[in-house]
């Protein structure tokens, strides 16, 4: 069904403006999660929303970077995972409306994250109390968050989640040969689009672009989630493996089966969804609460292989 649906639509093909319209198409504008308040806010000079669930916490945020490969993505398309994530972690989740390319290539996405996370400080929010969290690009960003912030001397949020994370942009992984062909949210060809038009002249190399060739050393505690059967299988392992040689703390789980963001789907239709996205809200609360940052979270169930 999934699989019919994308090969239907513009979703994953076609120009960045045809994947833009597609988007917008198919997302409208998707309300929040039941249960979820809605708020406007800005962050770092940019448009964002405020996810918020029953009984949150009021002491903690998770800043959520969206995915679409730099290009594409918005608020709508993203409202509802980034709910379902408020709702898990029982705390706000703040999405970012971060400028895409080629209109904007890198490093503005980068800027728009660190100005979003540099407006929580000052807005009062403790970086023991913040998480970032993003999906595909988003997670890439994530990562590059977290290295700019560290080598710009500010302190680290508590922990950050990568949900299939594109940290690679020389486009090397060999699970795109391997099992690329079976997942029908991403091609190369399509990511190869995106990289070139995000890098627009910078290294696909650079840091800070593909932060898997980063330093990652004394980063926070990162929870990577991935699907068996997605191009950006070898992007996760990679990067959990760099994360463990660094010395960062890090859960893994690789999801059989399962394809690229799989969490983006109804529990209804991918029941494994919803148990990632527990498991997220389970990472986030635990790092979030002050707790040992050195002793894994209660029943954290990953997989390494």
């Amino acid at each position: 069904m999934i699989t019919a649906f994308l090969s239907e639509s513009h979703l994953v093909s076609g120009s960045i403006a045809e994947q833009r319209e597609a988007m917008a198409a198919a997302v409208g504008s998707v309300p929040p999660p039941e249960g979820i308040a809605l708020e406007p806010v800005a962050l770092g000079g940019r448009r964002g929303e405020r996810l918020v669930p029953p009984a949150a916490r009021e002491d903690a945020t998770v800043l959520y970077l969206h995915g679409g490969g730099y290009c594409t993505g918005s608020l709508d398309s993203h409202r509802g995972l980034a709910g379902r994530i408020a709702l898990a972690a029982g705390c706000p989740v703040v999405t970012l409306d971060y400028r895409l390319a080629p209109e904007h290539p890198h490093p503005a996405a980068l800027d728009d994250a660190l100005a979003a996370y540099h407006d929580l400080l000052a807005g009062g929010s403790r970086p023991d109390r913040i998480a970032i969290a993003g999906d595909s690009a988003g997670g890439g960003l994530t990562v590059a968050t977290l290295v700019a912030l560290r080598d710009g001397g500010s302190p680290l949020p508590a922990a950050a989640v990568c949900l299939s994370p594109w940290v690679d942009l020389t486009q090397t992984a060999g699970s795109y040969d391997r099992v690329g062909p079976r997942d029908p949210m991403i091609t190369k060809s399509g990511l190869d689009l995106f990289a070139r038009s995000y890098l627009a002249g910078t290294a696909a190399s650079s840091a800070l672009a593909s932060p898997l060739f980063a330093d990652l050393s004394g980063l926070p505690p990162v929870l990577v989630e991935v699907g068996e059967r997605e191009a950006l299988v070898d992007d996760a392992t990679r990067l959990a493996d760099r994360l463990r040689a660094a010395g960062v703390s890090v859960s893994l789980t690789i999801w059989p089966e399962l394809i690229h963001v799989f969490q983006a789907f109804p529990g209804s239709v991918v029941p494994e969804a919803d148990q990632s996205i527990d498991a997220v809200g389970s990472f986030l609360s635990h790092h979030l609460s002050g707790l040992d940052l050195s002793e894994p979270a209660e029943g954290d169930d990953h997989n390494d292989d």
